[in-house]
């Protein structure tokens, strides 16, 4: 047998003995109390997180190989000290949730957007010129709102490889790629980055943070730019001169269905948010309303289709193989549930374990200190990833989405561009981030270790975060 699914079938197997054997509690609609909860619940959580940023590092080969096995041992180990503490009926009611309720359109979502962008071809010769490169950039950005930070990234990143291969110094292409691609033009949608599809699927609207932080992004996206065509402007001129061996062959887009298919995924989105049947189905105290669930079927749909109507030419000539969108949906799958018994601790407010953050980001009248909220959630998101870590301080704020849209919407603000824009500062960040530099890697160019690129991308991001604070535009994030 497969030691994968060995693992996965024992990592079942194991679940349902623990249920089983210990002692029955009956599930309370209260959930679990997170106040009686102390900070050591909270460390399979804290194990997996350091298990994904040094796994990669300091046992690459065993991680490479392993790392399923890894993320289901902590989770296991989360439920198990929960259905110590709380009973095995409240731990697999949790258990449900998290799985049902956020993980499942979380990964939905990412899953479609990678099958369909990996079905577009871009084929062509493109010159490596500082407007070129700046041209691509420019373009992902503006495309990683509509089709996610995974799709424009995965789109985009190949035809960048190429073109930028035969100079010596292209390093600082991929990294700006990085930053602006992967991670900044995803700040306007819930389609764009994965934090802001958590925050969707808490109830926040489509098109809030189009409304509210696009000014901020285009500051944010137009100073980088700038500050890559320096740089590449500056590199470009030692460069050796870029030789003519014929025609070239000019620009094409193969797969253009699957611009169809994303529309429909775009679609697929907005008609979930507004179509509201208000017909639920209850699994252990979980609603699954109606409109989730065809949501999701609608996207497993649109991905099938994908597969269907894109010749398999173009995928291989993409590079294209399921084991990025595999290793993400295990690793996440742990993260949700490892998370289960942290969330309950933060919805404890300041009667729980994590009472410290709380009073860090509130001021003693109780108004939230939204500088604050910024800077924890971002340099939070760039270690421990931005989806979970958008999703503790969502619920740190309260986690009404209706007030922190309204009331807090600066704090829902901060919230949104701390995930966003500095789960660009490592490679474990954000999603996407970990895949174009393997893919770079791969493809002959030396990217900087894990340590190198967060000097990197911190020496051209700090500062702007700094002005971004300061800057005097709405919403204001405000210090107390």
């Amino acid at each position: 047998m497969d030691p994968e699914r060995l693992v996965s079938r024992l990592w079942g197997v194991s679940l349902a003995a623990i249920l089983a054997l210990l002692p029955q509690q009956a599930w309370a609609a209260s959930g679990l109390d997170g106040a009686a909860m102390r900070w050591p619940y909270a460390l399979p959580f804290a194990g997996l997180l350091l298990s994904i940023a040094l796994g990669p590092l300091l046992f690459a080969k065993v991680w490479h190989h392993h790392y399923g096995k890894i993320a289901a041992a902590w989770s296991l180990l989360a439920l198990a000290s929960l259905v110590i503490f709380a009973g095995s009926m409240a731990t697999l009611a949790a258990f449900v949730h998290a799985m049902l309720a956020e993980y499942l359109g979380f990964i939905v979502l990412l899953f479609a957007l990678y099958v369909v962008a990996g079905g577009i071809l871009i084929t062509g010769d493109i010159k490596a010129t500082p407007a070129t490169n700046a041209g691509i950039l420019a373009l992902g950005t503006l495309m990683a709102s509509i089709v996610g930070t995974t799709g424009a990234a995965m789109i985009l990143v190949r035809p960048l490889i190429r073109a930028n291969r035969p100079r010596r110094h292209n390093a600082h292409v991929i990294i700006f790629f990085i930053i602006l691609v992967a991670n900044v033009g995803g700040a306007l949608s819930p389609l764009g980055d994965p934090p802001l599809f958590v925050g969707f699927l808490h109830g926040v609207d489509f098109f809030w943070t189009t409304r509210s932080i696009w000014l901020q992004t285009a500051i944010v996206a137009g100073l980088l730019l700038a500050i890559f065509i320096a740089i590449d402007s500056w590199r470009f001129r030692s460069e050796p001169a870029l030789s003519d061996a014929g025609p070239a062959d000019p620009v094409r887009i193969r797969g253009l269905v699957n611009l169809v298919l994303i529309a429909a995924i775009v679609a697929s989105l907005l008609a979930s948010a507004m179509w509201k049947p208000a017909i639920a189905f209850d699994i252990l105290g979980t609603k699954l309303e109606l409109e989730d669930i065809a949501r999701n079927l609608a996207l497993l749909s649109i991905a099938a289709l994908s597969v269907w109507l894109t010749p398999d030419e173009h995928r291989l000539a993409n590079g294209f193989t399921w084991e990025p969108i595999r290793e993400v949906a295990k690793l996440f799958a742990g993260i949700f549930v490892a998370i289960i018994p942290v969330i309950a601790m933060l919805n404890a407010g300041h009667h729980g374990a994590f009472a410290w953050l709380l009073s860090a980001v509130t001021a003693p009248d109780g108004t939230p200190r939204e500088v604050a909220y910024f800077w924890f959630t971002g340099l939070m998101s760039a270690f421990l990833d931005n989806a979970p870590t958008y999703l503790l301080f969502f619920q740190l704020a309260g986690g009404d989405p209706q007030m922190l849209m309204h009331q807090l919407s600066g704090t829902l603000a901060s919230i949104s561009m701390g995930a966003v824009y500095m789960g660009a500062l490592t490679y474990i960040g954000n999603a996407p981030n970990f895949m174009v530099s393997s893919i770079a890697s791969e493809n002959g160019i030396k990217m900087p270790s894990f340590f190198g690129y967060l000097v990197r991308a911190g020496a051209v991001l700090i500062p702007l975060f700094m002005l971004l604070t300061l800057l005097p535009v709405a919403p204001i994030l405000r210090w107390h």
